[in-house]
């Protein structure tokens, strides 16, 4: 089974990684890691340091887990929402774990949801955890 876990560090991306590493043993599933940035100028050096060293530690979380994994940082142009999708179909991946953040409801009408975007436009099944 190929796992996704959309991935930038947060308190709840760690926890869809908790999630998915326990879904990785239970099914012998590889897990894909990816942290997904605009690319460009959209990015300073130490945000792109601090993606790469985010996802470092989820390498090392997993690998102490005994569970196959592959880390990926993504700079395509693309909204996270798009590249996550974009990724899942180019890999044929089998399910999604996504943390999600608690936000108002004019913070989620002008700026989006990226898991709502992943949720609606997945070909397989999303996990959500908050």
């Amino acid at each position: 089974m190929k796992i996704l876990v959309a991935y930038n560090g947060s308190e709840e991306s760690k926890r869809a990684l908790e999630l998915a590493s326990d879904h990785a043993k239970i099914t012998d599933g590889t897990v894909y890691v990816m942290t997904s940035m605009e690319g460009g100028t959209g990015e300073t050096l130490e945000e792109i340091t601090e993606a790469k060293l985010n996802l470092d530690f989820a390498q090392e979380s997993l690998e102490k887990e005994g569970i196959q994994c592959e880390v990926n940082q993504m700079a395509r142009g693309l909204s996270p929402g798009e590249d996550i999708i974009r990724f899942s179909e180019e890999n044929e991946i089998d399910h999604i774990f996504v943390g999600i953040e608690k936000k108002s409801k004019t913070r989620k009408l002008l700026l989006g949801s990226t898991a709502q975007y992943i949720i609606l436009k997945a070909d397989c099944p999303v996990t959500t955890i908050r």
